[in-house]
């Protein structure tokens, strides 16, 4: 737990090099970083975490700030041999690997369809997936945001929280890395030897999206409305009898 001392010690970036992660001070975009990277011949697994993201990216272009050493703000790079069609699992595997951190240091969560970590109704993380063209085939970059030890005046919309604010206290932020990259591992090897149907059993346990009203802002415009009931084997939220593959999801009303 962070010490009173030093309520937002730094990353441990000589435990954390020998995973493969860099520890910079700040940086704009990681997962921009790791692409330039991939383009240059990085391996997978290369990792790159910042404590001071300043110009990150999530879905639809959203841009946010990470205060200093508040954030657990971090990209990989993954090179995939599975189809494309496949791909769309990814962000998901890393949602099922997050939540799985989490719960390695006692905090409870779970996963707005597709990858919005939630602790209780509010969003503590974000996941970002980007397809990059390298010299040697097709590489993905993930990165992963999440708010730590975050205060509620530092929060950029009031439907965000964090660990501490949710749950009270917060795990050291090196442990959490260390325990996220291990899971990640983990349900990327699963996936990659089995496809997204030997996810799915997990992410739908951990999708709070699932028995709720919903309603779904499409991309191509309109809104799709009803019941969530399930997530199939390509990753797309069923809604009203409708697989929907992309959208914003409101939960219009708590489960049960």
């Amino acid at each position: 737990m962070p010490s009173d001392a030093d309520p937002r010690p730094p990353l441990d970036a000589e435990r954390l090099a020998a995973l493969g992660v860099e520890v910079l001070p700040e940086a704009g975009s990681t997962n921009a970083l790791v692409a330039d990277r991939a383009r240059e011949g990085a391996p997978a697994w290369l990792a790159v975490a910042t404590e001071h993201q300043q110009a990150g990216r999530g879905r639809l272009d959203r841009v946010w700030e990470t205060p200093p050493r508040a954030a657990l703000t971090f990209s990989t790079l993954l090179r995939p041999n599975a189809p494309a069609a496949e791909w769309p699992w990814l962000p998901l595997l890393a949602g099922i690997a997050t939540v799985r951190a989490l719960g390695d240091h006692g905090v409870p969560s779970g996963l707005k369809w597709p990858n919005d970590l939630m602790l209780g109704e509010r969003k503590a993380a974000g996941i970002l997936v980007e397809r990059v063209d390298t010299p040697t085939g097709p590489a993905a970059v993930l990165g992963i945001g999440l708010n730590v030890t975050t205060t509620e005046a530092e929060l950029p919309v009031p439907t965000a929280t964090s660990v501490l604010l949710a749950a009270g206290s917060a795990p050291d932020r090196t442990d959490l890395l260390v325990s996220l990259l291990g899971h990640l591992r983990e349900q990327y090897a699963a996936w990659s030897s089995g496809g997204g149907r030997s996810l799915r059993p997990a992410y739908v346990e951990a999708c709070v999206t699932l028995g709720r009203e919903v309603r779904v802002a499409l991309p191509g415009g309109g809104d799709l409305t009803g019941l969530a009931t399930d997530v199939d084997a390509g990753g797309r939220l069923v809604v009203a009898g409708t697989p929907v593959a992309a959208g914003d999801v409101l939960h219009v009303r708590p489960a049960g």
